[in-house]
């Protein structure tokens, strides 16, 4: 398969896997992809009804913060030892993880212990996306690997469309608990598969592996989450709670800078932020985890109380969202295949999502389903036009031996800003919940404005208090959109600053410039 190759100065080249080679591959790195983009999903739709059996609505966030962390703090040591020790074991680790936090969520009896089992499967899933991304950037040249993006894109689709109807299917007919155990069966499948069919090459150096770097990152990650969390809600801005985490994650951040600056192995070389264009797609993957996963997090619970919809119907109704972005990703991919430009897309992604949000910040009480399906439609176009194409510019910027490194980044970037984003959405929904709950019944008691608002309890009210309870869903879920969007509107700012540069071929002639060359920032 791809084997390295010697070039002047030392430095391997990489020769890129033959296309019979790569598609032999390619089953099980799309259950991997699958397999991670599977469970966010399925869980989303079941968070209302997990709520409901084990209570804790202020933590429902932290079910999506805690893996989403976990997954953020590992993602750029996945990439690092990826490039170091090569992809495939440590693709096998991760599925490993991710499979005992998945069987350990499933047998969670209360809100604090399925947090931290989230924790643990989301210390697996920080190399699942970013294995399968860098091993197809290891065997595929980046002019072709769009070519690729239709089947990643195929693979995504699948996962889109049946993890909200996977998850609402099992939550009405078995258990919230069944949504972590149907990890077990694709996880097997892609570990067994890419044991047996994927083989790179090793590389017998020796290496030092940059675990300060990773500490202070995780330190400074951690902090940053804690701040977005409990600031304005469990602590005043202004307590010295939250003043002494701001401080940590400064220090933390200044700390990681410096050390990574004089590691000899750095787990985020800094070098590669020197490049315009890697600096502006991670900045773009950022703002795009921030604005997506923040501001979805909390649309099932909408649905299915607003919109009286079951987990099922309300997997269903995401489907136009799913569509949206995949037939778009595709049409993206194809387009830089053939034309090998892709400046134009991103621009289009960025304004079309940021109508989106803006079309998902009116919705109300009263706003039928099919109208809702719309806005959603909208928003997955959007996002069909950024997810892949930032991928691709991250890689096309950095020298191919810091493959893993462009990967796990533009993943680290995309993560952190979900989990912030989900925890400041989480903040502003609660928090518009109860104020609007309380300008609507003023003085009344309002049973269903505390931690276990569900369906469930939803269901059981009547006349003005549920009423109430509708509005103020419908508010807070505005509020969310409505402060999700100037993010989106930022992507669409940041994405007219991209320079078009040639996508590397997979074979230059013998002789020939490089058409690539880093760009710094000036």
């Amino acid at each position: 398969m791809a084997e390295v190759e010697a070039v002047a100065g030392g430095q391997p080249a990489p020769a890129f896997g033959r296309r019979r080679d790569v598609m032999i591959v390619l089953p099980g790195l799309l259950l991997a992809l699958i397999l991670a983009m599977l469970d966010q999903l399925v869980v989303s739709t079941a968070l209302p009804r997990i709520v409901g059996d084990l209570g804790g609505l202020n933590h429902l966030s932290w079910v999506v913060t805690a893996y989403v962390l976990a997954s953020t703090i590992t993602t750029p040591l996945y990439g690092k030892l990826g490039d170091l020790y090569g992809r495939k074991r440590l693709l096998i680790a991760a599925i490993v993880i991710f499979l005992v936090g998945s069987a350990l969520s499933g047998l969670s009896h209360s809100m604090d212990q399925l947090i931290a089992f989230r924790a643990l499967q989301g210390l697996g899933a920080g190399g699942l996306m970013v294995g399968a991304l860098a091993t197809i950037g290891d065997l595929v040249s980046p002019r072709e690997r769009g070519q690729y993006m239709g089947y990643m894109m195929a693979a995504m689709m699948l996962a889109m469309i049946a993890g909200p109807l996977v998850g609402g299917y099992i939550t009405d007919t078995l258990s919230w608990r069944w949504i972590f155990y149907i990890n077990m069966p694709v996880g097997g499948a892609a570990l067994a598969y890419i044991i047996a069919t994927l083989h790179l090459p090793k590389h017998k150096v020796q290496h030092k592996i940059d675990y300060l770097g990773a500490g202070v990152l995780a330190v400074g990650a951690t902090a940053i989450v804690l701040v977005t969390t409990w600031g304005g809600s469990q602590y005043a801005w202004g307590s010295s709670t939250i003043m002494f985490l701001i401080a940590v994650a400064v220090l933390a951040i200044g700390a990681f800078i410096w050390v990574e600056n004089r590691a000899t192995e750095p787990i985020l070389p800094m070098h590669v932020f020197r490049n315009r264009n890697f600096t502006l797609a991670t900045s773009m993957s950022f703002l795009l985890g921030l604005a997506m996963f923040g501001a979805m997090t909390f649309l099932p619970l909408y649905q299915q109380t607003v919109q009286h919809a079951s987990p099922t119907v309300s997997g269903l109704l995401l489907i136009p969202m799913m569509l949206g972005s995949t037939v778009t990703s595709l049409i993206s991919g194809r387009v830089t295949v053939r034309t090998g430009r892709y400046k134009a897309l991103p621009i289009i992604g960025g304004a079309i999502m940021t109508v989106g949000m803006l079309l998902l910040a009116q919705l109300g009480p009263f706003t039928s389903r099919w109208t809702s399906m719309t806005y959603f439609l909208v928003f997955g176009i959007g996002m069909g036009f950024l997810m892949q194409i930032t991928t691709l510019i991250a890689q096309n910027s950095v020298d191919p031996r810091d493959m893993g490194v462009a990967s796990s980044s533009r993943a680290f970037f995309q993560q952190i800003g979900g989990s912030i984003g989900v925890s400041i959405f989480g903040a502003v929904f609660i928090r518009v919940l109860h104020s609007s709950m309380t300008s609507k019944l003023p003085g009344a008691a309002l049973p269903a404005s505390g931690n276990n608002i569900n369906p469930q309890t939803v269901t059981h009210l009547h006349g003005a208090m549920r009423d109430a309870v509708f509005y103020s869903i419908a508010h807070g879920i505005d509020a969310v959109f409505l402060m999700a969007a100037p993010a989106a509107a930022i992507v669409f700012g940041l994405a007219w600053l991209i320079k078009e540069i040639p996508l590397r071929g997979a074979s230059p002639a013998a002789g020939s410039t490089p058409t690539h060359e880093p760009e710094l920032v000036a």
